[in-house]
């Protein structure tokens, strides 16, 4: 996930802008993000809860996190009391429960259609800045929101009865709640802190979260140390699990944030933005060559048509455009 998007860098001047090297740096983080979808798919099939896999990716990032801001800026790890709660909601509602969902989500259907559900999310935080926060929106959003419903409908194939597990597809639209929070606390939060500082502070309270719910001791780490089997075209072959699991945490999180936050620098966020709409579509490419997960020709067509529903909602508010 973006599988997660990032607030607003800090801009810095243009003849430190490398633009080329910023659409290099989210392609690769667009591959990695996809690629960790299948690769948490195949986690999740070995036996791993989606709840404790959320907790194991959350406390592997905020160490790893934590670990490159002490190196190259130790003085961002400090907070004021009047950060907290901001930053506590932003970890739990925007990075705990969102992980939680779209791994739930996976587990039940293909990983990108998941993703293209949870990508809406973009369009529910425009329709929220016209309808409630009364922000200046174009009229763009509601060809956004019918293109949407048209490319959703097609996806889910609603004429014959709906061929979609219910409860994969309330998880992935729980997952867009969960990620327009945290759209909009990060847009807050990114007037008061750094991006890669927030991000870390994030992924800390969603790790606290998930450490009271499920406490370490009950960790199943008889479920790490076994082999599981890579699924698919791949289901002859298996990779020992807590391989997986390194990958998870470091492929599939630390490198495509960090490779995000850098092509910020590099890039306006709107267009960081409409790059990120590539891992729905190579996540979907992978997991076809990887998992078999086919989807028919009216599938790919309505899968088509809510990305371009979700880039048009990305530029939709005229004031402050979503990372």
């Amino acid at each position: 996930m973006v599988e997660t998007a990032l607030p607003v860098a800090v801009s810095e001047p243009d003849r430190q802008r490398n633009p080329a090297r910023g659409y290099a740096y989210l392609v690769v983080a667009a591959a990695l993000f996809a690629l960790n979808g299948t690769v948490s798919k195949v986690i999740l099939a070995s036996g791993m809860t989606a709840m404790r896999l959320t907790e194991l990716r959350c406390a592997g990032a905020a160490v790893g996190l934590g670990l490159v801001l002490l190196v190259v800026a130790p003085s961002r790890l400090r907070v004021s009391r009047s950060e907290l709660p901001l930053l506590a909601a932003y970890g739990v509602a925007g990075v705990a429960l969102t992980q939680c969902f779209y791994f739930v989500a996976i587990a039940r259907m293909p990983v990108s259609i998941a993703l293209l559900l949870e990508y809406t999310a973009v369009l529910m935080v425009a329709l929220w800045a016209r309808f409630v926060a009364h922000q200046p929106v174009r009229n763009r959003v509601w060809a956004a929101l019918a293109l949407s419903l048209t490319g959703l409908a097609l996806v889910a194939e609603v004429w014959t009865g709906g061929g979609l597990d219910g409860f994969g597809v309330a998880a992935a639209l729980g997952a867009a709640v969960a990620l327009a929070v945290y759209y909009l606390l990060g847009e807050h939060s990114a007037n008061h802190r750094d991006p890669l500082s927030t991000t870390f502070w994030a992924f800390v309270f969603a790790t606290l979260l998930w450490s009271v719910v499920q406490p370490w001791w009950d960790f199943p780490v008889e479920a790490t140390t076994g082999s599981a089997s890579l699924l698919g075209n791949l289901d002859d072959r298996t990779l020992p699990v807590w391989v997986l699991m390194t990958s998870m945490v470091v492929l599939g999180t630390i490198v495509p944030f960090v490779l995000v936050l850098s092509g910020l620098h590099h890039l306006p966020a709107t267009r960081v933005g409409m790059v990120g709409m590539l891992e729905p579509v190579l996540a979907g490419v992978i997991a076809w060559v990887w998992l078999a997960e086919a989807l028919g020709a009216l599938q790919l067509i309505g899968a088509v048509v809510v990305l371009a529903g979700i880039v048009l909602a990305q530029t939709a508010r005229a004031d402050a455009p979503p990372a």
